[in-house]
C-alpha cells in the first residue's frame, strides 16, 4: 500500500459506531491511515485554498467508521455510506478525498472508481475537486495521470482509475467497481443509474464502497427517498443492515426552522465552512418571502420538503377571500388567462380585473370545466370534491369523456358580452384551433410563454399582492385547491415558475390566473388598441 505522503497525526478521541457488527473489530491502524491520507491533501478553493485538509469532527467520524470497522476477514464491514447533509458543509470535498483514497490509497489493483450524478456536469463537480487536490499534492501529482478529455485519473502504481461516467451509462452493465461516488442523489430522475452502479457491479471486489452524498430532496417517490427511508429505519432501530452506514444531519418536523439554535443540528460545519450570518440572511429572506421557505428548509436545514410546505401560504390566500359582486363588474376592463391542459382533464379560464383606483383590488373570476363521464371516477381516485363543486356551480361539466372546447368558447363569448375582455393570454400548447375561433369572435388573443422569463414576474407579483391583501377572489374553492397544490421551480438566477410535473394535483387555474394577472398589470385599464389588433397573432 502506498504510504509515502501519509503522516499519522495525533487524532481526537473516538468511539466506534454503534452500527459495528458483533463479530467486527475497530482497526485503529486502518482508520488512522485513512484519516492521515485525507489530511495529507489540501483544500482547493475559497479562503481554504491550499490549506491542509483538516477533517472536521463529523467528517473524521465518518472516515473512521467506514474505513476502520473491519469484518473478521479484514475487509471493511460497510460497503454503502449514505451521507445526507445541507449544502456548504463540505460534503463534496469529503467525497473527492474518499474517491482519491479508494483510487490511490486502498491497495486495490486496477481499482475502478466512478463519479455519478444526475448528469455529467454534476458528476464533474466532485471529480474536478479531486483533480485540484492531486495537483496540489507533490506525492500524488508524480503518480497520477490526468486525462481531461475523458475526465479520468490514473494512479500508475496500481493502474487504478477514477472516472466521470456519461449520462447514458444507465443503459450499460458490467462495471467492476471498487468505488462509486454518487453526488446529490436526490436529483436522480429515476433509479436506473443507481441500480446499474450498485447492484452486482462490485461482486468481483472484496470491499467495494458506494459513497452516497446528498442534500434532502422533494420527491418522495425517488430512489434517494427510498435510501433515505432505509437510513432512517436503521438509525431508529427499526431495521438492521450491517453493510449500510447511515448519516443524516437535519432538523425535525417539530423544530422551529427560524430558531438559530436548531441550525447547528443540521449544519455540523456551522461557523467553520458556513458563516452563521449567511444562514441568518437566508432565513430572514425566507420569512419575508414564503416562496423561499421550501428552499431554505431543504438546502439549509436538510428537510425533505413535501407538499405540506406549500408555495402559497393558504392563510394569507384565505384573507383575500373578499366578496366579489359580479354585477358591479359589467363593462369593466379585464384580462383572461386560458389553460386548456388536456382534453380529458380540467380546463381553466380566469378573468382578472385591474383596480380602478389605489384603494381597489385585483379581482379574480375563475371558470373551470371537466368531462362529465369521468367525474365520479376522478372523485374516487383523487379524493377531490369535483361532484360537490359541480353541484355548487364552481365547476362545469361537458358531455362525454373529454372537454368539448366549443363549450368553453361559447362561455367565453358570453363573458365577452358582459365584460370588456381586452386580451386573453394562452399557453400555445394545444390551443391553436381555439385561438383561431376566439379571434373569429373578435377577441384579442396573446401567446404566453411558460418558461421562467415570462412566468417569473407575474408569479412573484401574485405572491406580493396576496401578502398585501390586494386581490379579491371570493374564496372560490376550486381555485383555492389549485393554489394549494402549487410547487415552484427555481432557476439559478432566482426566477420562479409553477411546476406542473412536481405539483401534487391540478394547478391549471393558478397558471391561468398568473397569465391573466400579467396582462392586467402590464395594461391596466388602458382601452387603447392593442398591438395584436393591428398585426394579428403570431403562431409558432
Amino acid at each position: 500500500m502506498w504510504k509515502e505522503a501519509v503522516t499519522i497525526r495525533k487524532l481526537k478521541k473516538y468511539t466506534p459506531t454503534r452500527f459495528m457488527a458483533k463479530d467486527s473489530v475497530y482497526s485503529k491502524a486502518a482508520a488512522d491511515y485513512a484519516v492521515a491520507f485525507i489530511q495529507a491533501l489540501r483544500h482547493t478553493s475559497g479562503i481554504w485554498d491550499g490549506q491542509p485538509f483538516e477533517l472536521i469532527d463529523w467528517q473524521e467520524r465518518i472516515i473512521r467508521d467506514v474505513f476502520g470497522v473491519l469484518k473478521p476477514n479484514g475487509y471493511r464491514q460497510f460497503n454503502t455510506a449514505f451521507i445526507e447533509i445541507p449544502k456548504k458543509n463540505g460534503k463534496s470535498e469529503l467525497a473527492a478525498a474518499v474517491a482519491l483514497l479508494l483510487t490511490c490509497g486502498d491497495g486495490e489493483q486496477r481499482a475502478k472508481v466512478y463519479s455519478c450524478a444526475s448528469d455529467k456536469n454534476q458528476a464533474k463537480i466532485v471529480f474536478e475537486v479531486a483533480v485540484a487536490m492531486v495537483r496540489k499534492s507533490p506525492a500524488l501529482s508524480k503518480r497520477v495521470k490526468i486525462l481531461e478529455s475523458t475526465k479520468t485519473l490514473i494512479f500508475t502504481p496500481t493502474e487504478s482509475t477514477y472516472q466521470v461516467l456519461s449520462a447514458d451509462v444507465a443503459n450499460k452493465h458490467g462495471f467492476n467497481t471498487h468505488g462509486v461516488i454518487f453526488d446529490e442523489l436526490h436529483t436522480q430522475p429515476n433509479r436506473k443509474l443507481f441500480d446499474v452502479m450498485t447492484k452486482g457491479s462490485g461482486d468481483a471486489r472484496m470491499q467495494p464502497l458506494y459513497f452516497l452524498i446528498t442534500t434532502a430532496g422533494d420527491n418522495t417517490n425517488s430512489i434517494c427517498y427510498e435510501v433515505h427511508q432505509k437510513a432512517q429505519d436503521i438509525l431508529s432501530g427499526r431495521k438492521t443492515d450491517p453493510t449500510f452506514y447511515p448519516v443524516i444531519y437535519g432538523i425535525e418536523e417539530t423544530d422551529d426552522w427560524t430558531d438559530p439554535k436548531v441550525w447547528k443540528k443540521a449544519n455540523p460545519s456551522l461557523g467553520i465552512t458556513i458563516g452563521i450570518d449567511k444562514v441568518k440572511a437566508a432565513c430572514e429572506s425566507a420569512k419575508q418571502n414564503p416562496a423561499e421557505e421550501n428552499s431554505f428548509r431543504q438546502l439549509r436545514l436538510n428537510q425533505w420538503v413535501k407538499q405540506a410546505v406549500r408555495w402559497m401560504p393558504m392563510d394569507k390566500w384565505d384573507k383575500c377571500a373578499f366578496a366579489v359582486d359580479q354585477s358591479s363588474l359589467k363593462g369593466r376592463v379585464c384580462y383572461g388567462g386560458l389553460d386548456l391542459s388536456s382534453s380529458t382533464d380540467i380546463s381553466a379560464f380566469v378573468l382578472v380585473f385591474p383596480p380602478i383606483d389605489e384603494d381597489d383590488k385585483y379581482i379574480i373570476l375563475p371558470y373551470f370545466w371537466i368531462p362529465e363521464e369521468n367525474l365520479e371516477l376522478r372523485v374516487r381516485r383523487d379524493h377531490v370534491n369535483y361532484d360537490l363543486w359541480e353541484k355548487q356551480g364552481f365547476l362545469q361539466t361537458t358531455e362525454g369523456n373529454v372537454v368539448h372546447y366549443g363549450f368553453i368558447e361559447a362561455c367565453i363569448e358570453r363573458l365577452g358580452l358582459e365584460y370588456n375582455i381586452r386580451e386573453i393570454a394562452f399557453d400555445r400548447w394545444g390551443a391553436v384551433q381555439m385561438v383561431q375561433n376566439l379571434e373569429g369572435m373578435g377577441f384579442t388573443v396573446v401567446p404566453f410563454g411558460q418558461g421562467f422569463k415570462d412566468m417569473s414576474p407575474p408569479t412573484k407579483e401574485l405572491m406580493k399582492l396576496t401578502l398585501e391583501q390586494k386581490i379579491a377572489h371570493g374564496g372560490h374553492p376550486v381555485l383555492r385547491w389549485m393554489m394549494d397544490n402549487i410547487f415552484i421551480r427555481t432557476d439559478p438566477a432566482g426566477n420562479i415558475k409553477p411546476d406542473k410535473e412536481k405539483s401534487t394535483e391540478r394547478i391549471d387555474g393558478a397558471v391561468a390566473t398568473i397569465m391573466a394577472l400579467d396582462r392586467a398589470i402590464r395594461c391596466g385599464n388602458d382601452t387603447s388598441a392593442s398591438v395584436y389588433d393591428q398585426r394579428g397573432l403570431l403562431v409558432f
